[in-house]
């Protein structure tokens, strides 16, 4: 008798694993995403990637060439700034978390600190003439600089908006592999400012400068991701089960913190973006390299059209290569493969001097060259972003499942305070970078900017360009190797969390049932 009841029991429970079992995998592949919501997501993106595209791509440049200021000088504000922006994030992290409002933890944030980055970022692109000295200069961008990244602390929770609107892992890849799609249009706003830095001043016989269009630019693409913003905010809603007020405070705010330095994928991907940050470097050097080797910052916007060509090839295939081989070793093969190709295009060029100082050779041939050369070097570029878009999503899912707390923004808060702590040496190098290599800015009567004939200056303008993003890329892929979820691990990971959140669920129904029935 009692061998039947054990017997019995254990095939209801057999029962009860197999229905959970079919449960969880009806769940993760249901659809959540109206196609609302997915529309304002990637508008959203479109609005955040034209802005910060713009404000990474020239405002080094603008605060030297224009406002006066020297390479040093900046380079050290920016050191300071970085640090003082990590621990901006600290507090940003905690307040983000514990938000609970009708609207929702993170939709809020979309809106609120709206007014705080557009208005600093379109002082970043002024340059008033009240400002003689070199203190008034000091004083004006620290605070335009401090002012946009502290409104950009809490307005990142839109990012963090992508691991909420859908538990589906499958769903919520997907949506990675379409922002960053959608994001690939989030630069060509910016890079046809150059366009207009060329051609406005002829146009207007130097009534509307180089300077007038910077500023131009930067009004512009700050309405467009301040509305795109705000119909995000009105668009998108959260899924994703949350602790409440009262689990959350269960979990101070030191035991938050010491759950998320056991987060080890996290450490991995902080440091692999420590080591790809230095490609900032470059990145932030482009403008002078194509201003003072080419002698034609149009040389720039005309290889991107074309450099940016692949990306529309391999973000569709992203999803199907990180399918196949995991995210983790897409990385690692996308970052070891475009550090080679910037080394290569560094040799091509540093051979002949051709692509140092473009009046050495034929600038048709040049721009054809250096063209295929960074197509070659971008190629990975798309399927970088969405594998680590992927491996984010993974550190949040780790942590959940390790702490039972989702807790995105206090992970993000430290992935930002390292990344930041490290970011401001970066920060510091890429404006000590431009005064070491001997540049100082020389400008016409109108205030344009001469190009620049020094071979020795020109091709400290051509390392930067190559060999920086050369050694970012091969430290990147090589420290990917260490991320652990992939693979299985992975797949129970993502079982068990759904288990847990379905019990969550059913806890949180239960206890209203019984507040209900008192």
């Amino acid at each position: 008798m009692e061998n039947s009841v054990n017997t019995t029991a254990a095939e209801e429970v057999r029962a009860e694993d197999v229905e959970n079992e079919v449960e969880s995998a009806s769940s993760l592949n249901r659809r959540y995403l109206r196609p609302r919501e997915i529309f304002a997501f990637l508008l959203t993106a479109f609005g955040q990637k034209n802005l910060s595209q713009y404000v990474n791509a020239f405002r080094q440049f603008f605060v030297i060439s224009f406002l006066g200021m020297s390479g040093s000088t900046y380079g050290v504000i920016m050191f300071i700034e970085s640090i003082y922006d990590a621990v901006d994030d600290s507090i940003s992290g905690l307040i983000i978390d514990r938000t609970r409002t009708r609207w929702g933890r993170l939709r809020p944030w979309l809106i609120i600190p709206t007014p705080f980055w557009a208005i600093a970022n379109i002082m970043l692109f002024t340059a008033p003439s009240f400002l003689v000295f070199e203190w008034q200069k000091v004083i004006w961008t620290v605070f335009s600089i401090f002012v946009y990244n502290l409104g950009m602390s809490y307005f990142g929770a839109w990012t963090i908006m992508l691991y909420n609107i859908t538990p589906n892992v499958n769903e919520r890849d997907n949506l990675i592999a379409t922002s960053k799609f959608m994001e690939l249009f989030g630069t060509f706003l910016p890079s046809i400012a150059t366009v207009f830095v060329t051609f406005m001043p002829k146009w207007t016989n130097n009534s509307v400068g180089m300077q007038d269009v910077y500023t131009g630019f930067a009004v512009i693409l700050s309405i467009i991701a301040a509305v795109t913003a705000f119909y995000g905010f009105s668009a998108m809603r959260e899924r994703v089960p949350l602790a409440s007020r009262e689990q959350m405070q269960e979990v101070g705010v030191i035991e938050s913190f010491k759950n998320v330095f056991k987060n080890r994928p996290m450490f991995v991907l902080v440091l692999s973006g420590f080591f790809n940050g230095f490609k900032s470097v470059g990145v932030a050097s482009e403008s002078f390299y194509w201003m003072h080797n080419s002698k034609n910052l149009l040389h720039g916007t005309i290889a991107s059209l074309f450099t940016g060509i692949p990306n529309y090839i391999m973000i569709p295939l992203a999803p199907k290569l990180i399918r196949r081989f995991g995210a983790r070793n897409v990385a690692v093969f996308s970052g070891i493969f475009a550090g080679a190709a910037y080394l290569a295009t560094f040799l091509i060029g540093i051979g002949g001097n051709f692509l140092v100082d473009w009046d050495r050779g034929n600038k048709i041939v040049n721009l054809i060259v250096i063209t295929i050369c960074l197509t070659v070097c971008g190629l990975p570029n798309q399927l970088m972003n969405v594998a680590g878009g992927v491996l984010q999503g993974d550190v949040y899912d780790y942590s959940e499942w390790k702490n039972g707390v989702r807790n995105e923004a206090l992970v993000q808060t430290v992935q930002n305070y390292f990344g930041k702590a490290a970011n401001s040496v970066i920060q510091l190098l890429s404006g000590v970078v431009i005064s070491a290599v001997g540049y100082v800015a020389r400008k016409d009567e109108f205030g344009n900017i001469i190009p620049e004939s020094n071979l020795k200056i020109l091709t400290g303008f051509w390392a930067i360009f190559c060999l920086l993003p050369a050694i970012a890329r091969f430290l990147y892929g090589i420290t990917l190797l260490f991320f652990n979820v992939h693979g299985e691990f992975k797949e129970n990971m993502l079982k068990e969390l759904e288990i847990k959140r379905r019990e969550r669920v059913q806890n949180l129904e239960s206890g209203t049932e019984a507040s209900a029935e008192e």
